[in-house]
């Protein structure tokens, strides 16, 4: 079935050629649609990004998604990073777990009037062809920050054995059976219910180390756990037998989205620096391998995600971090060649007396474009875009995001070419008018955006719209005039672009008669 236009009948569907001579039309044909994957994290605990305060009322909360959804599109980023799941509780309606104390400042409160945070950062980035990825932390179940009491149902009051107290946190125990179970249901939960495009887990897997008052490490308190392998005759050692707790929960988490919706992509964001003897001559400092567990170097080997975003929080010219030394690590790991997209530390643009230039990430932004393995980036985060910090969001509008961006295809899960849509031209007696063009494709499922060239004189101009927004609105630009050629293809939930449909547009002396 087409999706066919509610017009009536005093307007005229005009098809692609409208009419012009070979001579009237452009000779050439846009290039290759542009491929960046641009994205911020939004993050909720401790009200970082969203919502910027636990005592908002739902209008104002509301009016902060549409805000920040707003300035990601007028920046060109064409992905957001929601942290949904912040603390084993849930910025979403959910049987599993309770509302976070973030939204409305007491764990298990529903916002009222009642409406679904989640659903509705979903709707609106779709209509703006912005991507939506849920980002879940895996195990931490009450962060530094909260204030409120659990709620009766939080797993630290259903499952008290799974969750144990480090330093002044609680944790989920990842060798307990109950704290796996619940985070791979809170996953097939949010995939089923939500139309994601992905699932996203940081870096907090064990939690990372904190000392005693006498300054010695606290071990995590996984004694039952480990006591129950032993008896069972296991012979890994203890830190061998944690990061095995750690790489099977990676490897069903990949394997419950797949099976659940193949399109929908699973990214990680580890700690930026890897295995000690696998970095590069130079490289220094923390040990995410020995010291939270987490073997990012084997997930990537064994194609157990889809992208993954190391944090790569240092300057480009920090030595025993540098930037462009860590991004070619990584970028030697991925031997599946899945995505690379680092994070960028953009939230270190303050006012502090440590604050980094802008121009930093823009560089940093320029490495990542110029190395043939990396294919994005992420922001952490999403405020610092929003306030503008230093500039950013300007410098990078008008530079390196002055044009828009197609996220990049990911062939492995999936290589279904959409249906080519058709055009047409909306007209009427209606004077002075710069007309519309309606997009119509098949019911594709698969299919959740346009890709859009328009042509001025000898200049194409990239864009790209959600599938909800059928229509275009020819614009007359300040500088360049009224297009006269738009060219557009539809682009899979897994980037693929189907072949592209021309509408020639009739020269600018015949555009009275188009409407509004």
């Amino acid at each position: 079935m087409l999706r066919r236009s509610a017009l009536v009948s005093p307007l005229l569907l005009l098809s692609c050629a409208a009419g012009l001579t070979d001579e009237e039309k452009p000779a050439q044909v846009p290039p290759a649609a542009p491929r960046e994957f641009r994205a911020a994290w939004v993050a909720s605990v401790a009200n970082i990004d969203w919502p910027s305060r636990p005592d908002l009322t739902v209008s104002q909360q509301q009016a902060e998604i549409v805000l920040m959804l707003d300035r990601a599109q007028a920046l060109n980023l064409n992905a957001i990073v929601l942290q949904v799941r912040p603390a084993a509780d849930a910025l979403y309606p959910s049987d599993l777990e309770p509302w976070s104390e973030y939204l409305m400042g007491a764990q298990g409160r529903a916002p009222e009037p009642f409406y679904d945070p989640l659903k509705m950062w979903i709707e609106e980035a779709h209509l703006r062809g912005i991507e939506l990825h849920a980002w879940l932390n895996p195990y931490r179940a009450r962060h530094t920050s909260a204030k409120s009491a659990l709620a009766n149902n939080h797993i630290a009051v259903t499952h008290p054995w799974a969750v144990k107290q480090y330093g002044d946190v609680l944790w989920m125990d990842p060798a307990e059976p109950a704290a796996m179970k619940r985070t791979l249901d809170v996953v097939a939960d949010l995939v089923h219910r939500y139309d994601l495009d992905g699932i996203h887990i940081d870096d907090y897997f064990y939690p990372y180390p904190v000392s005693a008052v006498d300054g010695t490490a606290l071990d995590f308190p996984d004694q039952p756990a480990w006591q129950r392998y032993l008896s069972g005759r296991g012979q890994a050692g203890r830190a061998d037998w944690r990061r095995e707790q750690v790489n099977h929960l990676i490897e069903q988490m990949y394997s419950v989205i797949h099976r659940e919706k193949s399109w929908v992509r699973f990214g990680i964001s580890p700690f930026g620096l890897g295995r000690p003897e696998r970095r590069s001559p130079g490289i220094s400092g923390f040990s995410q391998y020995d010291k939270i567990y987490a073997d990012a170097e084997l997930w990537l080997s064994q194609g157990w995600l889809d992208y993954v975003a190391p944090q790569l929080y240092w300057p480009i010219d920090q030595a025993p971090q540098a930037f462009p030394v860590l991004l070619e690590t990584w970028a030697q790991e991925n031997t599946q060649s899945r995505h690379l997209w680092p994070g960028l530390f953009t939230s270190r643009i303050d006012n502090s007396s440590k604050s980094w230039r802008p121009d930093e990430i823009a560089r940093q932004i320029g490495l990542a474009r110029d190395h043939t393995g990396v294919s994005g980036h992420i922001h952490f985060s999403m405020s610092a875009l929003l306030q503008d910090r230093q500039g950013i969001a300007t410098l990078l509008r008008n530079g390196l995001y002055a044009s828009a961006a197609l996220v990049p295809a990911t062939p492995w899960l999936g290589t279904h070419t959409p249906a080519t849509p058709r055009l047409f031209l909306r007209r009427s007696v209606s004077p002075n008018c710069p007309g519309r063009v309606r997009i119509e494709t098949t019911d594709d499922p698969l299919v959740n955006r346009f890709s859009i060239w328009s042509h001025y004189g000898s200049k194409w101009v990239f864009a790209v719209q959600g599938v909800r927004q059928i229509e275009l609105t020819l614009h007359n630009d300040p500088e360049l005039g009224y297009p006269d050629t738009i060219v557009v293809s539809s682009v899979s939930r897994l980037g693929m672009e189907s072949a592209r449909t021309t509408l020639h547009l009739p020269p600018q002396s015949a555009r009275a008669s188009l409407t509004c």
